[in-house]
This record gives C-alpha cells, structure tokens and sequence, in this order.
C-alpha cells in the first residue's frame, strides 16, 4: 500500500497544476481503470454485435454467467492475494529474490486449484441438471480461471509498481476480446453470446499470460522454498479469514435476494435477482471514487507520518517517540474524516444525478426504488474499508477479523430481516452492517493507539525460537571442566 502513495508524494509535491492533473490520473489508473476497461469492451461488444436483438433466454444465459465469473473469481484470489502479497514484500525486504518464484507458483497452483474444486461440480450441474451445452459450459469454465488467472496475478505486478503495464495490458487484453468478437460472429458465424463469451475468455487468458511473464521477467532465479509460503497460510491464516469476510460481506446480501421467490432460475442452475443486483452495481459505481480519494488524500499523507514514528522508535527519544505517534494518529483521524466528507460531496452529486437520468435511460421501477438505501451503503462500506486497510498496517489481525465477522455476519442477518420489509428498506441489513463494522474499526484504531507502546515493544523476542531437545540446565559442569551439549546452540 505504501508503494503507491510515495509514488503519489512524488508527483505531487511539485505543486502544478500538470502534476495535480497527473497525480490524479495516475490513482485512477492504479484504482478503477481495469474494471471500467472491461466494463466498457463488454458494451462496445453489445452495441457492435447487436446483443438487444438476442433473445431472452440466450441474454440471459450470458448475463449470469458473466455475473458469476466476475463474483466468484474476486472471492477465491483475494483471501490468498493478501497472505501472498504480505510473503513477496517481505521477501523482496530481506532481498531473498530468489524466493519470489515460489511464492508466484504455490500462489497460483492453491488459486487456480480452489477455483477448480468450487466450479467443475457447479458446471458439472448445469450440464446434468440445467442441459446446458457442454462446449458453453466448458467455455464458462475456462473463462472463470481465466478470470481468476488474471486478479491472481494482478497483486504481484502491483508490488513491483507495475500499474501502467497492468493497464496496458488490460487495453491490449480488451483489444483482442473485441476484435476476436467480431471474428468469431461475422467470419465463424457463432452465435453472438458465445461469441462474446469466448472471446472474453481468450481476452482474461491474455491479460493473465502478459502478468505472469512481466513478473517472472524480474524474478529469474528459483530457491524452491514452497514449504515458506504455505507456512505463511498457516501463520496468517486470520489475514487470509479477515479478507474472505470483507468480500464474502461485499456480496453476501446479494446472495441473501437470490434466495427470494422472486428471483430469476436460468436453466435450474443460474440463480440472481436482477433488480437487485442492478441496484448493487449502480450503487457501487456511485462510490468508487472512494478508491480514488484514499489513494490521494489519505494514505500519501499517512505514510509520512508513519515512517516518522517508525524512525523516532529505532533511534529517538522517548519524548520523540510520543509526539511521532499523536501526529501520526491525528493525521489518520483527521485524513479519514475528511475522506468522509468528500466521498459525500461526490456522492450526493453523483446520487442526484442518477436519479434524474437513470430513468430516462430505462433504469426505473424496483431498481430504483432499492438503489438509494444501498448507495448509502456502500458509501459506509468503501469507508469502513479504509479503516480496515490500516488495522493491516498496525498488524492488527485479530481487530481485522473481527470486522469481517461484523460486517458478514450482520450483512447476512441484517438482509435476511430487510428482505420482508417494503423494496425501500431492502439494502437496509447491508448498511447496517456497514456501520457496524465502520464503528468497530474506528474504536479498534483507538485502542491500537493507547496500546501500540505494548504492540511495538513488547512483542519482541531476545532469543531465536527453534524447534529441539530441551538443553541441559547446567552452564557450566565444574567437574568436567566443560560447558554441557547444547549449550552452545541454545546461545545462539
């Protein structure tokens, strides 16, 4: 997280206007531009292909399988992009290259290998129960681990600041979906979803391929120490739990409606509710500007303040000490705050004009009616997250984990309740949770301050832990003249 905000520093300390303009652009293309690339390749590829003329089962086939490509891919790699991404910074720390290697195979092999054990019985179901064909289904497959391929990937070109090439590569990746779109439907004369789909395929294929070979680019050399990295699941296994929760939180409400009797069956296998998955995405996109906003103004100014303290305790005074950690504390509290109040500003603008055009362009009825309730929301998400990216910072596993089971865990109960209520309250039981969980990090962060003294200094170790025989108590056996067996591994 550090690496883009002194890059941000940089830029931005120079004060002109250029540099404010890039700096910017800059925490927009490290931010959100990958997603609105696909996102605006997928409508070129239906305005092009013609993709309103398809009919309604087909449109629909495509639309939910599209839908879970996207959710279930993001809920396998990112538990496991945090453990992993934490085990390559402190390899690249201690300058052990060597290890990178490993840590991209094992990372890899456990993503793709989970993805695999969730969706071939999903698909194997939808080709026994839903009669699916088997080369769509198949296609559905290849691009769900393409998919996952690609956001696997993503978070080891991001710690090498690779941000420009991840969205080159994402342009380049877009480039080949809708060119080979147009092969596929005018030249093979496919039908125009699976032409979609299969291009799409190909296209994540691509992304993945061109992220794998600029990482490995830089990592020649292999030490074959897999056994570390798998070690790291097991030693941060509440980072890998506290991140699960965070994204099964971001879509476990949605899931909550998919239940409901008046949700949409797709070949007795694809399950969603269309309006109120649409009301989450609209909601979604009029916060997104949070990821934006905590890059620049509030984790560029933060990492200042955090280095300071860290110097001030490797060889300042006590009193040096003190004042690092109450400025760096202020800082955080006051760049939250004003994140807050920024986000509102955008979103309230944002929101008011999503009430005057959405429904001019076809959005009406129980979308609307459901999309303010989760606008507010996902505003309190998008902040909550910001808070639990510094519970990261401080180390604070346990703090973070219980965010995650607030914010699940409520979401989850809070939905289920909101579901019998009016179609008003319906994103209700995920504000709730949003709250919650914003609360519970807010006072967490608190208590880090009044006991981050503890957490520096007495955490530590004076002696190296190792795994043997306990030693002989004796130091030194005066009738033998000699220090006992021992001994000298124990002082070491």
């Amino acid at each position: 997280m550090a690496g883009i905000g002194i890059q941000l520093n940089r830029i931005f300390n120079k004060h002109t206007l250029i540099s404010s303009l890039y700096g910017i652009g800059f925490s927009f293309v490290f931010t959100i531009a990958p997603m609105l690339i696909v996102i605006l390749c997928i409508m070129a590829m239906f305005v092009v292909l013609g993709f309103n003329e398809v009919g309604y089962l087909e449109r629909e086939v495509f639309s939910s399988s599209i839908l879970y490509i996207f959710i279930f891919s993001f809920l396998i790699t990112s538990p496991f992009n945090t453990v992993l991404s934490k085990y390559q910074t402190d390899r690249i720390y201690e300058k052990r290259y060597e290890d990178i290697r490993p840590c991209i195979y094992v990372g890899t092999i456990t993503i793709l290998t989970l993805a695999s054990f969730v969706a071939i019985p999903f698909y194997i179901y939808a080709i026994v129960v839903g009669r699916m064909a088997v080369y769509y289904v198949f296609t559905s497959y290849m691009c769900f681990l393409g998919l996952t391929l690609t956001f696997s990937t993503m978070i080891y070109n991001s710690i090498l600041k690779q941000y420009k090439k991840l969205t080159l590569y994402f342009i380049y990746g877009m480039l080949v979906t809708f060119i080979l779109s147009l092969i596929f439907r005018f030249v093979f004369n496919l039908s125009i979803s699976y032409s979609m789909l299969l291009a799409l395929t190909i296209g994540f294929i691509v992304i993945a391929v061109l992220e794998l070979a600029n990482v490995l680019s830089y990592f020649s050399n292999n030490s074959r120490r897999y056994r570390e990295v798998l070690h790291y699941y097991r030693l941060y296994w509440k980072l890998i739990a506290a991140n699960f929760l965070y994204t099964l939180g971001l879509f476990i409400h949605n899931f909550v409606y998919w239940a409901q009797p008046w949700h949409l069956l797709v070949h007795d296998t694809y399950i969603s509710n269309q309006a109120y998955d649409m009301a989450s995405f609209l909601a979604m996109i009029t916060n997104i500007s949070a990821s934006i906003l905590f890059i620049t103004k509030v984790e560029m100014h933060f990492h200042d303040r955090y280095k300071d303290y860290t110097e001030a305790v490797i060889g300042g005074k006590l009193d040096s000490i003190e004042k690092a950690k109450n400025r760096m504390f202020r800082g955080l509290s006051s760049q939250i705050m004003s994140l807050a109040h920024v986000q509102f500003i955008i979103s309230v603008i944002i929101f008011l004009l999503a009430i005057i055009i959405l429904p001019i362009i076809g959005f009406s009825g129980l979308i609307m009616e459901i999309y303010p309730q989760l606008a507010v929301g996902y505003f309190i998400s998008f902040l909550m997250y910001s808070e639990l990216l510094f519970l990261y910072y401080f180390d604070d596993l346990n703090g973070a984990f219980i965010n995650g089971l607030i914010y699940t865990g409520v979401s989850l109960i809070g939905s289920i309740i909101a579901s019998k209520l009016p179609a008003i309250w319906y994103g209700a039981g995920f504000t709730v949770a949003s709250f919650l969980a914003f609360t519970c990090s807010y006072f967490r962060l608190r208590w880090i301050e009044r006991n981050l003294d503890k957490h520096v200094f007495c955490r530590g170790r004076v002696l190296k832990e190792i795994r043997d025989n306990m030693p002989e108590a004796d130091v030194y056996n005066v009738y033998k003249g000699k220090k006992p067996e021992g001994f000298y591994k124990l002082s070491s």
